[in-house]
């Protein structure tokens, strides 16, 4: 595809994505690389522009990630942040030292409003500082653009060779005016059209799927969440009967799920594609009798994902390519050179050799989640099912405390939606990060209708959150709670308490187990 291009090198900052996507909300396509990228091989892309990003050593160390000089020289306009910025200053002649103060957090930073970095911006503007190190002294054919008391060189430029450079943070929400600082690198400094669209991506990504497949088999293992589910639809857009989607309903999905997914896929949905629904509820069930441990659960519902999926591909028989629904953040989080990996993502995670596919296709490696979204929407896909709320791959499994039986799972089942009921009624749906009911393992003692009870007690969750690696629990009103409350002691049998759980990530984890 021929697009504009920025691109975010990775000297090991912990916001890479972020900056990635604020680009992206400028409409200008970006990609994360990291910092061992040759110089060649960066001109190779044609960028039009280059972000460096933070990252956590001094400039100063010689074992720090540094880059060629001749980046400078190469005419790109480049953008320095934190460490990218000392990066910048220590290697065109300036001077990096430990500060004598370090900032964190919320600083109020005076700005130069005539620099082209800072046009539109208050001259009294708030932004997130995080560095131990400091500009001491800016390189010659630079000026100063921005101050605090304690961080003279908070930014400076060379408007000349398009050199740009904060001290702080700008792609962070604590940073106010963090986007329009950013829009002005990337549209007026880079000179980007910002035309780069979800439409003209789901067009010519249909367009080079079917030119790349041409009359081949594809098998896509569709779990009804917005991966797989955009993935399934480009692919039968692209070359309809030619796809086979394969879903297995272990019998561990919220209240409906399973039918929702079909009626959208199936037979009498709107896509032409061959889909088969494997109702493996009991078999599942079999499987985890008696198991409390909650990793055991995690492999082996994993485990029984893959077997059932053979199972349906040897009656398909030989395939050319198998899809998979991999987002950029897990490309990312896999590790980009000498990165930090966060954790290795295998979306097929060790799917059997029986398979017999020439290649993996993946489709949506490039977007992040709200851009999955976004062409979720451009393809016609209910809202319903691309806003569905973040659902782990071994389900209930994981929200039912201690063994997973039937009984409980019908419990989880009913309260999980009373409770998403209310808060959509609430007009909540759309505020909060992720909610859900869980079961735990406590009975208790309670009175119902003048008879004593020794029942089940449900915990709900509800978290903020905007990269699910930290989490705050939501304040939802107490009128709510308590609707909620009443309603599924009086509709869910087995249940005679509910409580709200408060805690954060951490120390705990935003599901239970």
């Amino acid at each position: 595809m021929e697009r504009e291009l920025v691109i975010v090198l990775d000297f090991g900052g912990q916001y890479n994505q972020l900056i990635a996507r604020r680009v992206r909300e400028c409409n200008v396509y970006c990609e994360v690389k990291p910092y061992t990228m040759s110089l060649d091989e960066i001109k190779k892309m044609n960028p039009k522009g280059i972000i460096f990003t933070g990252g956590p050593n001094s400039v100063y160390d010689e074992a720090s990630p540094h880059y060629e000089k001749a980046i400078f020289e190469a005419g790109i306009p480049i953008l320095g942040i934190c460490y990218g910025s000392q990066l910048m200053a220590y290697t065109l002649g300036g001077e990096v030292k430990t500060a004598p103060v370090s900032e964190y957090g919320h600083t109020e930073v005076t700005v130069d409003t005539t620099d082209a970095l800072f046009e539109g911006v208050s001259e009294k503007t708030v932004c997130w500082m995080s560095h131990t190190d400091y500009i001491a002294q800016a390189p010659e054919g630079f000026k100063v653009t921005a101050s605090t008391p304690v961080c003279p060189v908070a930014a400076m430029a060379c408007p000349e060779k398009k050199f740009y450079a904060t001290q702080f943070h700008p792609e962070v929400m604590h940073t106010k005016e963090g986007m329009q600082m950013l829009r002005n690198f990337v549209i007026n400094i880079c000179g980007c059209r910002g035309d780069w669209q979800m439409g003209s991506f789901v067009d010519e990504t249909i367009k080079a799927l079917r030119e790349k497949i041409g009359d081949g088999k594809v098998l896509c293992a569709l779990s009804g969440g917005v991966d797989s589910s955009v993935a399934a639809v480009l692919l039968s857009k692209a070359i309809g009967k030619q796809l086979t989607c394969v879903f297995v309903d272990h019998g561990l999905l919220r209240k409906n799920e399973g039918d929702e997914v079909e009626a959208v896929f199936g037979p009498d949905g709107s896509y032409e594609l061959n889909f088969i629904r494997v109702n493996a509820q009991q078999r599942y069930y079999d499987k985890l009798k008696g198991v409390e441990e909650p990793e055991a659960k995690r492999k082996i519902i994993g485990e029984e994902f893959i077997r059932v999926f053979e199972e349906e591909a040897k009656k398909i028989g030989a395939v050319d390519y198998l899809v998979q629904g991999t987002i950029y953040p897990d490309v990312i989080e896999s590790g980009l050179g000498k990165s930090a990996t966060i954790k290795s993502h295998h979306n097929v995670g060790g799917l059997p050799d029986v398979v017999d596919f020439k290649e993996i296709i993946e489709p949506l490696r490039m977007l992040f989640k709200d851009e999955v979204r976004k062409a979720g929407l451009e393809l016609g896909i209910p809202e319903y099912l691309v806003y569905r709320q973040p659902f782990p791959g071994p389900g209930l499994g994981i929200r039912i405390i201690g063994e997973v039986t039937e009984e409980k799972v019908k419990i989880v089942q009913e309260a999980d939606y009373i409770y998403r009921e209310e808060i959509a009624k609430a007009g909540l749906d759309k505020g909060l990060g992720q909610y859900f009911a869980g079961l735990t393992n406590m009975r208790s003692v309670g009175v119902m209708g003048d008879f004593r009870t020794y029942d089940y007690a449900i915990a709900l969750r509800a978290v903020n959150t905007s990269d699910f690696m930290t989490a705050e629990a939501s304040e939802i009103p107490y009128e709510v709670l308590f609707k909620v409350t009443n309603r599924i002691i009086n509709e869910v049998k087995g249940v005679n308490r509910v409580m709200y759980d408060l805690t954060s990530k951490p120390p705990g984890t935003i599901e239970f187990e």
